[in-house]
């Protein structure tokens, strides 16, 4: 089978397309035939050595997948050949990016049948992500405030539309040209981030969340209510502030909040953003768009089999 490897880290350049068995699964395993694979900014961590997560290399890159089950390894009863599924590989967050892959059963769940695979592997992470920030982290209820930093990306996105959707209040910080699109999925305000100093425009509000960093995550605080919680999913060192609380985390993807999520894209109260689609060979060119080059916004996703 075909595979995205890395034998040391390094830049976009170091990675190939090596010839692999196609692995067998072990307990608790699900061999999946891939039908697509996620590209997101934690493959380039882990690709440059920065990730805290994954093992040395040579690796296989990639934790997004969506296909069908090829095997099921022991103990695994909830999945049988053939099903559609769609998640993440294992908490390394490896080996997705392959013609076949190895999954941890606790860690996928039936695809969306409303989904393709593209728009299907395009969800797993920046769905749970965005879902453990609101309601995992954050504790949101209805009828609070919610500003969310960065609401255009892939993960804001889905924090935006999860926020709408659920009887809270979005505020999204966003620049002039993603202005209409967040509005479309879901917030009340837009505040422009590069002609409003928002600290000074806004409500104070019950939580931030953050998925820029920086400078504006910050000044974020200034606005937050006493008792308000940041969430920030960037690794910088947080901002202390005696009223707040502010709290980072690595995204726990799981069967239940798969199921949980399904549920939502099945009413269509959820929608996908899939970005630049690349064949699986391509993926050398995908890591050169997380670095910089121009791609589409929403989520990069490799093409590996279609007709699954």
């Amino acid at each position: 089978m075909k595979a995205v490897r890395v034998h040391r880290f390094g830049g976009p350049e170091v990675l190939v397309i090596d010839e692999l068995p196609i692995p067998a699964p072990g307990p608790g395993e699900l061999l999946v035939r891939v039908a697509a694979t996620g590209v997101g900014p934690w493959d380039a961590l882990i690709r440059e050595g920065k990730s805290k997560v994954s093992p040395p290399p040579p690796l296989t890159l990639g934790s997004d997948l969506s296909g069908a089950v090829e095997a099921a390894g022991a103990g695994v009863s909830d999945f049988k050949v053939g099903d559609q599924v769609y998640g993440v590989t294992n908490p390394q967050f490896c080996g997705a990016n392959a013609e076949y892959a190895l999954a941890s059963a606790a860690m996928v769940a039936r695809k969306p049948g409303l989904l393709s695979h593209i728009e299907a592997a395009s969800a797993p992470v920046v769905a749970v992500t965005a879902w453990q920030m609101l309601f995992g982290y954050a504790h949101a209820t209805a009828g609070q405030k919610i500003l969310i930093l960065g609401a255009a990306g892939n993960v804001g996105g889905y924090a935006v539309q999860l926020a709408a959707r659920s009887g809270l209040h979005p505020m999204a910080v966003a620049r002039p040209k993603d202005g209409e699109y967040v509005r479309s999925l879901g917030a009340e305000t837009v505040i422009d981030l590069e002609a409003e100093k928002f600290e000074g425009s806004v409500t104070p509000v019950d939580a931030v969340i953050d998925t820029v960093g920086g400078e504006t995550r910050n000044r974020s605080l200034r606005i937050l209510k006493p008792g308000g919680i940041l969430v920030s999913i960037v690794s910088d060192p947080l901002p202390a502030h005696p009223h707040v609380r502010a709290v980072f985390f690595y995204a726990e993807v799981t069967t239940a909040r798969l199921n949980n999520l399904s549920r939502w894209f099945d009413r269509e109260e959820l929608v996908t953003e899939v970005g630049t689609v690349l064949p699986l060979e391509k993926a050398r060119t995908a890591h050169e768009m997380l670095a910089g080059a121009p791609h589409q916004r929403g989520k990069i996703v490799l093409s590996v089999a279609e007709g699954l």
